[in-house]
């Protein structure tokens, strides 16, 4: 026998259940016995027993082998197809693109980074802090972006929840700051900084990656140049972020080279006009290149 915790427990930390011994009433294998399995685990030697490649793992073969190996989806990616394939049946998704020139925020964070993280603790200073702030604020400008359908209804959202996608060794997984609203940059780049750490732990929990209003993902830390982002059903929109690349640009009749990143935002037209998507996306790209209209207000 074996309790609901302790199963869960067992098949995110790849634990077969079968091998653990239970000290429960009858038997019965508990959390903590699993939580024992997971332990001496890591502590065997890796030359005793290497464990196997887990499910969402691709396996290596070898030049000229014709074999082939058949695992189970994890919960996680299955779950992830699901989704994907709902909001591709089920929206009229479009996608709009935009650039926007990254010296401002680069030449600011670099300026204040040091004295940023020694003001909050040891909280770094990134870029992704900007664009939530960003977003928000366009959010606010273009309340349907931040819209949701519901049968034949439109709910509008009073607020602000940031989805915001982080990596982790199970894929990739979606977050949400809570009233993103009322969060400066230091308390924008703490909860990301967490939700970072408890994806790679394994200890996000499904009241974290509920819900959500608007999402932001980034494909340039993966080194992506350009993508179409997939809607997080019910939201109505996701802003894709990319790489920084230095480009030669024309500004004020001159060639100059600029860190320049491509923007994407892939909406649901059903709810987002075209118009509204471009000028949200043009106004991310405003504040951004001019990052004092985010403390002005303006």
């Amino acid at each position: 026998m074996l309790a609901p915790a302790a199963r869960k427990l067992a098949e995110e930390n790849g634990i077969d259940p079968n091998s653990v011994k239970g000290t429960g009433k009858g038997g019965r294998v508990t959390k903590e016995d699993v939580v024992a399995a997971i332990e001496a685990k890591k502590s065997a030697p890796a030359a005793a027993a290497k464990p196997s490649a887990p499910a969402a793992e691709a396996p290596i073969f070898a030049a000229g082998e014709r074999v082939e190996k058949r695992v189970p989806m994890t919960r996680l990616r299955a779950k992830v197809a699901e989704r994907l394939v709902e909001a591709q049946s089920t929206m009229a998704m479009l996608t709009t693109f935009n650039e926007v020139d990254m010296t401002e925020v680069m030449a600011l964070r670099s300026k204040y980074k040091d004295l940023f993280e020694k003001t909050h603790n040891g909280v770094r200073l990134g870029f992704m802090s900007f664009f939530v702030k960003a977003s928000v604020e366009a959010l606010k400008r273009f309340p349907a972006v931040n819209a949701s359908i519901d049968g034949t209804d439109i709910v509008y959202h009073g607020y602000q929840d940031i989805g915001v996608a982080v990596s982790s060794d199970r894929g990739l997984v979606v977050p949400v700051l809570r009233n993103a609203e009322l969060m400066n940059l230091a308390e924008v780049e703490s909860g990301i900084a967490t939700f970072g750490k408890k994806a790679k732990e394994g200890k996000l929990s499904i009241d974290e990656m509920t819900g959500g209003t608007f999402t932001i993902t980034n494909g340039g830390t993966f080194g992506s140049m350009m993508s179409t982002p997939i809607v997080n059903p019910p939201q109505a929109a996701i802003l894709g972020m990319h790489n920084i690349i230095q480009r030669p640009m024309a500004v004020n009749g001159q060639v100059v080279i600029r860190p320049m990143m491509y923007l994407a935002l892939s909406y649901d037209h059903r709810l987002i006009d075209g118009k509204e998507a471009v000028s949200f996306l043009v106004t991310i790209k405003n504040l951004l290149e001019d990052p004092a209209r985010l403390l002005l207000d303006i």
